[in-house]
């Protein structure tokens, strides 16, 4: 580039940008989830959209999208959950995984509540863990013992034959 003789930098005047200024990125959906019902579309978790980051209340997140319609908005990151979470319009298509986790919140939440309540509930659950611990160290006593009968092989006897090979080998080298 040519700069002339008299070219200052300091006389060049700086941008005025707004504090809560967005960015245009690329992004991908984080799961799959299909769009209002205005719209019929779907999008897929790995289909890329362009979106706008910037200064979201109450954390980090996405503002707006090309690819969602006005009526939808995107994904919103949750952190308090480590998630994502729909504003509104888009619903998300079945997750096994995630009702499976809920599931298994909720069934921990109220094994507490009852042994708080019940001291008995409490010796009981203690039996039935403890049996059930016994249980799966039968079960991998059974099939450590059984992968030791079916593995037959010795590797001290292997590693001795290879050695004696290599041996051989370097014998009919040097005659």
């Amino acid at each position: 580039k040519y700069y002339p003789p008299d070219f200052d930098p300091a006389k060049i005047p700086k941008l005025k940008l707004p504090k809560d200024r967005q960015y245009v990125v690329r992004l991908m959906a984080p799961f799959n989830m299909r769009n209002c019902e205005t719209t019929s579309g779907r999008l897929q978790k790995s289909g890329q959209h362009q979106g706008r980051a910037g200064a979201v209340p109450g954390g980090v997140g996405w503002r707006s999208g090309k690819g969602f319609p006005p009526s939808c908005s995107p994904p919103q990151t949750d952190p308090e959950n480590t998630d994502y979470t729909m504003e509104h319009g888009a619903t998300r298509n079945f997750q096994a995984e995630k009702l499976l986790e809920e599931e298994e919140k909720r069934l921990q939440k109220e094994r507490e509540e009852e042994e708080l309540n019940n001291p008995m509930k409490v010796l009981e659950n203690r039996t039935k863990d403890s049996k059930l611990e016994m249980e799966v160290l039968e079960n991998l006593q059974e099939l450590k013992e059984l992968n030791q009968r079916q593995a037959n092989v010795d590797f001290e006897a292997m590693l001795k034959q290879y050695k004696e090979l290599e041996e051989e080998q370097r014998r009919k080298e040097q005659e």
